[in-house]
């Protein structure tokens, strides 16, 4: 067999076989290009370590209307206030926080593309690495230092594993540029099946 007879047969095999055996190498193909040619020259491109990442958590959403989340409960030290009272005590009123991009949040299961945090602004919606490297996607609300808050939270998580209000540059990952709905839910399902056999995916 020669050497153009065999890369006919390859062809076939991974193309147009349908088997159990080729659909698997399909698989494996398919995350060794997205792994290590395209999310490395997406990272060039949009100037992030992590170009692509998929929100799995509750913490951006507002579940309902602007409104209706400015109002909605949250903690401003140890008393009880509105989310609107939070943010003022950053100086940032409703005007202001609706000229932010994705001021109506961010939804679990969105998947969002990231770029540089070289030029940082209030408002801008950040992937950061807690202390204990899961990624966390919030707001940013205050440039110096660097703090954080998601949209859904009743107030900034302080703890040993996550400090919002102390982040540092060198944590940032990069600032969500543009959204696309629900396709996050393919890794939130993935993520569920291999929880499921004890396992856990980044």
């Amino acid at each position: 067999m020669d050497f153009k007879e065999l890369l006919k047969k390859i062809w076939y095999f991974i193309w147009e076989e349908d088997s159990l055996l080729s659909w698997i190498v399909n698989v494996i193909l398919a995350f060794i290009l997205i792994k290590y040619i395209l999310f490395p020259v997406l990272g060039l491109i949009l100037g992030s370590q992590f170009p692509v990442v998929a929100v799995v958590s509750t913490s951006m959403e507002h579940g309902g209307s602007f409104d209706d989340w400015w109002q909605s409960n949250a903690v401003c030290g140890t008393f009880n206030c509105y989310q609107k009272d939070v943010y003022s005590t950053f100086g940032i009123d409703k005007t202001q926080f609706k000229s932010f991009k994705f001021s109506n949040g961010l939804n679990m299961g969105d998947v969002i593309f990231l770029t540089s945090t070289k030029n940082l602004k209030l408002g801008d919606t950040v992937v950061f690495f807690a202390k204990d490297g899961r990624p966390i996607i919030h707001r940013v609300i205050n440039l110096n230092p660097i703090e954080t808050k998601g949209d859904n939270n009743i107030a900034q998580i302080q703890t040993n594993v996550i400090d919002e209000k102390n982040i540092q540059r060198d944590s940032l990952v990069g600032k969500a540029s543009l959204r696309l709905p629900f396709l996050g839910y393919v890794k939130i399902g993935f993520a569920y099946v291999l929880s499921l056999f004890g396992l856990q995916v980044k």
